[in-house]
């Protein structure tokens, strides 16, 4: 701030005080006397507040202010940083959609689009024509697709029914668990690791991709968990069957009636990847080694395929990884699983073209995970979020440690 102490100010109009009637009594001091001239016009001094020295006649004028103080009554401003409109509107309605507030979001959006018709705005409409898509309303999608070729000159997005009627909260996603250390009889830890997680989800994916070492008591124990997981109505998927099989195999021969749980690992392995051929060909040299009858096959027992390895291209990079799907409504997810896929994946995918919507709880404890894992160097990924869930996610700071590749229709 710039002060003109040197300019001549106007003179104001000043009200006379009223005339006060001078007192009979004596003032009791001469420092109390008001006299006529020059020191009649000096302004009253606070009691016990010494008086400035005089200044020499001619001395020039200096301003100190380092013993100035604000007054305990000054007004207090608040000083708000500039927020963008589109920003603004597009994290309302994300937390509405993450909050089941529909009705409030398609007023939020319907009320934006209206005023945003260039640039940035374009994120706007996006929102509104995928929450159209998931509530079905194709009647207000197509009438905005009108609006908005209008207003960009470009060819709107197309028309997908993603609804399902009233929106239902889907189950977890399946944990997922890196079996550590060597499949043997031996190893407590990785097989307690395996109950204990059962425990906790109905459905477990096994990673046993990492085994380079088993023997026939590992191969029971693993048997045991997998009947288990039957009998208790939960799912045990393994992953890694192809690389646990080679090592299976190498274990079996036929006419040698020894590590007979090798053998059944064998048969459990056929079965579940649907090799019929192979699971009837092991089953016979089974029954010639042991004299005894095989396992039936059953046709209901086939386990669906592994995840297919998919390329993410969201950074222009082409990696090939095997994704972490996410689908239908989360609510109140911890992702407790998500660090042991992140372990042996790099970059870590996460697929969410099958997801809907996430609610804020679970969005916060995803960053609270993510943030761990990106801390140890990884890349994160997510893939095809629609645009309202894409938006949550720049909302509570995803955006700062994973590359979000929207959804395209």
């Amino acid at each position: 701030m710039v002060f003109s102490f040197f300019k001549k100010p106007p003179e104001k109009m000043v009200a006379k005080p009223a005339a006060v009637p001078r007192s009979t009594k004596k003032p009791e001091s001469a420092s109390a006397l008001a006299v006529d001239g020059q020191d009649a016009q000096k302004p009253p001094r606070a009691v016990g507040v010494a008086a400035p020295p005089e200044p020499a006649k001619d001395a020039p004028v200096s301003f100190e202010f380092t013993d100035f103080v604000f007054s305990e009554g000054a007004v207090h401003f608040q000083v708000e940083a500039d927020v963008d409109p589109v920003d603004a509107e597009a994290e309302e309605a994300a937390i509405l959609f993450a909050n089941g507030q529909d009705e409030a979001v398609g007023s939020v959006l319907e009320n934006a689009v209206r005023i945003h018709h260039f640039g940035p705005g374009e994120r706007l409409w996006l929102m509104l024509f995928d929450f159209y898509r998931l509530s079905g309303k194709k009647a207000a999608f197509e009438a905005l697709e009108i609006e908005y070729a209008k207003a960009f000159e470009k060819s709107p997005p197309g028309w997908r029914d993603k609804s399902k009627g009233q929106s239902k909260t889907v189950e977890a996603t399946a944990g997922s668990l890196l079996f550590r250390g060597d499949l043997t009889g031996d190893n407590n830890a990785a097989f307690d690791a395996i109950r204990q997680a059962l425990e906790k989800n109905p459905r477990l994916r096994l990673d046993l991709s990492k085994v380079s070492r088993l023997d026939a008591a590992g191969c029971g124990r693993l048997l045991a968990q997998l009947q288990q997981a039957r009998k208790a109505k939960r799912e045990l998927d393994l992953l890694g069957r192809d690389t646990l099989g080679t090592l299976v195999e190498a274990c079996v021969e036929s006419g040698r009636a020894e590590d007979k749980e090798c053998w059944l690992l064998l048969l459990e392995l056929c079965q579940l990847q649907g090799q019929c051929e192979a699971f009837e060909e092991v089953a016979i040299n089974y029954a010639v080694t042991f004299e005894v009858s095989p396992p039936s096959w059953e046709a209901k027992r086939v386990a669906v395929p592994e995840p297919v390895l998919q390329m993410a291209k969201g950074n222009g990079d082409s990696d090939v990884v095997d994704a972490y799907v996410m689908h239908g409504d989360i609510k109140a997810s911890r992702f407790a699983d998500l660090p042991a896929h992140a372990e042996v994946h790099d970059p870590v995918l996460i697929e969410c073209g099958q997801l809907t919507r996430m609610d804020f709880i679970s969005a916060g404890a995803l960053l609270n995970v993510l943030t761990t894992i990106r801390q140890s160097g990884k890349q994160i990924i997510f893939r095809h979020p629609n645009h309202l869930v894409a938006e949550l996610f720049g909302t509570v700071g995803l955006k700062a440690i994973a590359t979000i590749v929207s959804a395209k229709y």
